[in-house]
């Protein structure tokens, strides 16, 4: 089940609101907690065992955790939080990586004539990588007393499966919510508030996301020999709008959805086509991965150290960066690619955060790089991206494309100009926590828009059945 779903729309989403409202204050999280297990359930099927066995080993650990700290024995603690690092990421290594290791060692031993391994092919449970993470987390902040263990299995399993954030994102740390699980408050303007930022979403998603789609997918599907230059340079571009406004929309969705039921989530985009450089993008995109990562791994093996250790720490936290989003080369030099960029940044001091000397030049060539990248992003497999690569470079590569193979008829052609306006607009302006936040004049004639207009815009789109998945839904 997706959130821009007939199902999601006007059956489960109307449903839980209903039962949650109507049941006492002390009954909600256990409504939310069984609402969130049946929408695991409907997605992934008998995989929510997974999930279900994530929730106790990381509950269990967080218990023994904190009772071997209230002793004052940190040996144990430390060598506990050791065994649910370990556990956890054996489970993640598993199921999303043991089929592409095991292809790797394949293609060696078949190099040297040695029997292959048989390994039947391995699913990939929705969500596992965000499931993962937020299970390590926790764990992690007991043993760094940031936050007490739950006593609770329903509030700890709340925070494991709650819904709106439970398949994509964003990342949330037990210690930014856990007071909400005790004291949140509800009203009718956070309803509102709530809907106007998840309505936001999902016009971003289903009018723009899905409509640029066509366009990258008929370019990056062409064959190499009839690619031009022009319709790889277009792919590039819808590809670029559609991974923005397809996952930012989603985080405003699984935001506003938490804001509804009484939570506030942390922001998970600021802008990062209007970055300064691969360093402020990075601070822009995909904000709650890049902060686990900084908290987890870079600050651990030793962060801002100096000299090559730096260098090597920021190598390999984004190769990591890489692996996490799936089990292919392709994400594995994109992850190096960005830490590349970065370390040059680093060594050459064009670092621009809030200012930059040519503000326009920065953000023209930041936006150019992050553009390249998502071609590897993008690309099935490494092959494929190269190939796309030459056609982004030579002007008489292909043949003439004809715009319908593309998919760029009249609606997708507006839609590819309207998008491309993020490109453009001022780095403060974030339409989506404006409309949620802001008490201005104008936000009550634009929420009046958002219900009247892209509600049923969007409705009828959903309806004819024309919505593709989330991007960040595969890994």
């Amino acid at each position: 089940m997706v959130f821009s779903s007939v199902q999601f729309l006007f059956f489960f989403l109307p449903v839980v609101l209903g039962v949650y409202f109507a049941s006492p204050k002390r009954a909600r999280n256990a409504v939310l907690l069984v609402a969130s297990l049946l929408f695991y359930l409907w997605g992934a099927g008998e995989l929510v065992a997974l999930l279900l066995c994530s929730i106790l080993v990381n509950y269990g650990f967080g218990l023994a955790v904190g009772a071997a700290q209230d002793r004052g024995d940190q040996a144990r603690a430390k060598l506990l939080v050791g065994l649910d690092i370990t556990v956890n990421l054996a489970l993640l290594g598993y199921f999303k990586y043991a089929n592409f290791f095991v292809a790797q060692i394949d293609d060696l031993f078949d190099a040297v004539g040695v029997p292959r391994i048989e390994l039947g092919s391995i699913a990939l449970p929705i969500g596992i990588s965000f499931f993962t993470f937020h299970g390590l987390s926790y764990t992690v902040d007991v043993y760094r007393r940031r936050c007490r263990p739950l006593r609770s299995l329903v509030d700890f399993g709340l925070y494991m499966t709650l819904f709106p954030q439970l398949v994509a994102g964003p990342i949330v740390r037990y210690h930014e919510i856990q007071e909400q699980f005790r004291h949140r408050t509800h009203s009718l303007d956070d309803l509102a508030d709530g809907a106007s930022r998840f309505i936001w979403g999902l016009a971003k998603k289903v009018v723009v996301a899905d409509a640029v789609a066509e366009v990258a997918n008929g370019a990056f599907g062409l064959d190499v020999g009839e690619r031009s230059f022009a319709a790889a340079w277009l792919g590039v571009l819808a590809y670029t709008l559609q991974i923005y406004f397809d996952f930012s929309g989603y985080s405003d969705m699984a935001i506003g959805l938490a804001r509804m039921f009484g939570f506030r989530f942390p922001e998970n985009f600021n802008r990062p086509y209007s970055s300064y450089s691969i360093t402020d993008f990075w601070r822009r995109w995909h904000i709650t991965l890049s902060n686990w990562f900084r908290d987890y791994l870079y600050i651990p093996l030793g962060g801002n150290a100096g000299g090559a250790r730096t260098y090597a720490n920021l190598l390999i936290v984004f190769f990591a960066t890489g692996l996490w989003h799936g089990a292919n080369w392709t994400f594995v030099i994109w992850g190096l690619y960005h830490g590349g960029i970065m370390l040059v940044e680093r060594v050459t001091g064009w670092r621009f955060i809030d200012r930059a000397p040519h503000p326009a030049l920065n953000r023209a060539v930041t936006l150019l790089l992050v553009a390249v990248g998502w071609v590897l992003f993008r690309a099935p497999d490494v092959h494929t991206a190269l190939d796309f690569y030459r056609s982004m470079l030579n002007p008489f590569s292909g043949t003439s494309t004809d715009l319908v193979t593309l998919g760029l008829g009249r609606r997708n052609l507006v839609v590819l100009l309207l998008g491309s306006a993020v490109f453009f607009l001022p780095r403060t302006v974030a339409f989506g926590r404006l409309v949620e936040y802001s008490r201005a004049q104008w936000v009550d004639p634009a929420r009046i828009a958002l219900v009247g207009v892209a509600l049923p815009y969007t409705a009828v789109i959903v309806i004819s059945g024309t919505f593709s998945p989330f991007l960040y839904f595969q890994f």
